[in-house]
């Protein structure tokens, strides 16, 4: 009999707060431990049931190899158990079998069964024969590596004998001769491919960085990806900073502890990435079913790393505990708008964005004066920039997300936290640069990914040719999204330089945001008449530049969709005119206004 887990409720608040003790991850960690446990027991359930899913491999040396080696060695043997690969393969496999998943021959993904027992074999030196699925000429162990078969490489799957014994494995190949290896102490080799690991610190386990396992990235499996030597060592270089950098940190919301990441599996494009919703440069991915893994573009430098891992890991830490808790009741039919992201998010989405969030909130928080970590001094605009779209997002998911009890005080922790980083003194400039920057995101992913229904969008324009008032706002409707999914906050950018100054050509963000709206204005409605498609981005500048020079017509910017609707049924000359009439408050005859919106203002 399994007996319930019980979260204290003290460990819960640490980690419903953004932040958490090594003992309350260390519960989460056992939570992921009896959910693998679990799913192991009904996919080996689902074997028994169908044994012809494992195709031409022995279902019958599996389960026995495994309990051999448990007994054995409990202790690796239920690490293994817990590494990212096993838990990947696991959910993926899981899926495939109940039809939500696709992937190589249905045998290949559920044979990797006898490639997590051979691994355990190796690790508790005990002996067992088995079948192994081999991918042209290579074998995955997970967490261990890939041995190189004799023979003509491909990309077929096939079976493959060995043997175990003492902690050295044996296999051959359709062709050639006998391969042997000792998986965990022997270097790499013409036939042995070790996982690379990234050295934490004195008596600290080391972390994977994995470019080999089949279920590293988030889907389906991938082929490998061995980095370059100059690749690898560019990562150690990183890492080692990023760790430093880390150490120096506090243990609450944003701090880290690096020995509690497992892996990173460095992220190279495939398809050219032109459709993802974050910029490729920093991209990061992560999922609940390989805790405290996550995919990572190689970033620039150390400080952009450390921010990286804590940032995936609160996905991690959310993740588990959407394990153990059902925090909110969504459909995912409604969208909502993520600060931090180029297209719309369901509240599931908003919910693991605003953990994440206050992590790296609190990350660019105990940066601020380190100019070590810091030297170009951006810490206090990223710490005043992230708890406002933080704080706003919070305050989406408090009034629109159905939140079950553990949910709302996760929610109400979260937004305690944020409220008191909200106390603390930020230099005015800054923070006005701040709120410059998420106002000027918010309008431009408005004005790209909402539109005005047909009837408001008609009854707009009518009103607007016969003079009355503007008519009182609908629902926006969501836009499909288009060709290229990400849009770059170039503005955004600006905004962060302490003292924007324009170069002797400037551009219209670079005078927007140096404080020349006049110049502004006039550059973005040079660009907005000028030929091929019409600019969003160009848009938003000109209603930015605009409300600067006109504040009494801000409520613009809370509906900049109703604005768009109107720009193409008058001259350019003429849109002064139509933001002050769309601005302008209801006269005692008529109604004006905003009306509901799947955006929280």
């Amino acid at each position: 009999m399994y007996a319930p887990i019980r979260m204290p409720g003290r460990l819960f608040d640490e980690l419903a707060a953004g932040g958490g003790s090594r003992e309350a991850v260390a519960f989460l960690v056992r939570g992921e431990r009896t959910r693998r446990l679990l799913l192991l027991r009904e996919l080996l359930n689902l074997f028994e049931s169908d044994p012809g899913v494992l195709g031409p491999l022995d279902a019958g040396t599996v389960w026995p190899t495994l309990e051999a080696a448990a007994a054995q060695a409990p202790e690796p043997v239920e690490t293994l158990l817990l590494t990212p690969q096993v838990g990947s393969w696991l959910a993926h496999t899981l899926r495939r079998l109940h039809g939500t998943a696709s992937g190589p021959p249905l045998w290949a993904d559920a044979g990797q069964i006898a490639a997590v027992a051979a691994t355990a074999a190796v690790h508790a030196g005990t002996d067992a024969v088995l079948l192994l699925p081999a991918r042209g000429a290579t074998v995955s162990l997970p967490a261990l590596g890939m041995i190189r078969l004799s023979g003509p490489e491909g990309e077929d799957f096939h079976a493959v004998r060995a043997v175990v014994s003492g902690g050295t494995l044996t296999l051959r190949g359709a062709s050639g001769p006998e391969v042997v290896v000792r998986p965990v102490t022997e270097p790499e080799s013409a036939h042995w491919l070790p996982v690379h690991r990234l050295a934490v610190g004195p008596g600290a386990r080391a972390v994977q960085l994995d470019d080999l396992d089949p279920y590293r990235d988030l889907d389906e499996p991938i082929a490998p990806g061995r980095l370059a030597p100059e690749e690898v060592r560019a990562w150690r270089s990183l890492f080692d900073d990023a760790v430093s950098l880390l150490r120096r940190g506090g243990t609450g919301p944003g701090g880290l502890r690096p020995e509690e990441i497992s892996r990173i599996v460095p992220w190279r494009a495939k398809d050219g990435g032109d459709d993802l919703p974050v910029p490729p440069a920093g991209l990061s991915a992560s999922t609940g079913d390989a805790f405290a893994s996550m995919v990572i573009a190689r970033p620039h430098d150390g400080l952009a790393l450390a921010e990286t891992l804590v940032h995936e890991f609160q996905h991690s830490k959310l993740g588990a505990l959407l394990h153990l808790f059902p925090l909110l009741d969504d459909d995912r039919s409604a969208l909502y708008y993520a600060p931090w992201r180029a297209d719309p998010r369901h509240l599931t989405g908003l919910l693991h964005g605003a953990y994440a969030f206050v992590g790296v909130t609190g990350f660019w928080r105990e940066r601020i004066g380190d100019t070590v970590a810091d030297p170009d001094g951006r810490a206090p605009f990223l710490f005043a920039l992230r708890r406002l779209q933080t704080r706003m997002v919070l305050r989406t998911l408090a009034t629109r997300a159905q939140l079950t009890v553990p949910g709302r005080r996760l929610v109400t922790r979260l937004s305690e936290t944020v409220d008191d980083w909200l106390r603390d003194e930020v230099e005015p400039a800054t923070e006005a640069r701040a709120r410059a920057s998420a106002v000027s995101h918010r309008v431009e992913w408005r004005l790209r990914n909402l539109r005005c229904g047909e009837d408001e969008r008609d009854t707009l324009i009518k009103a607007l040719r016969s003079g009355a008032d503007p008519a009182r706002g609908g629902a926006p409707v969501v836009t499909p999204p288009s060709s290229g999914g990400y849009w770059q906050d170039n503005r955004g950018r600006l905004y962060m330089l302490r003292e924007p100054r324009p170069g002797p050509a400037p551009t219209a963000d670079e005078l927007l945001v140096a404080g020349d709206a006049d110049a502004a204005l006039a550059r973005y409605a040079a660009q907005l008449c000028g030929p091929g498609p019409f600019d969003r981005h160009a848009l938003a500048g000109w209603l930015l530049a605009h409300t600067a020079l006109h504040p009494q017509d801000r409520r613009l910017l809370a509906r900049p969709e109703r604005f768009a609707a109107l720009v193409d049924v008058g001259r350019p000359d003429s849109w002064v005119e139509t933001a002050r009439w769309l601005a302008a408050p209801p006269s005692p005859r008529g109604g004006s206004g905003g009306g509901s919106t799947v955006v929280p203002r």
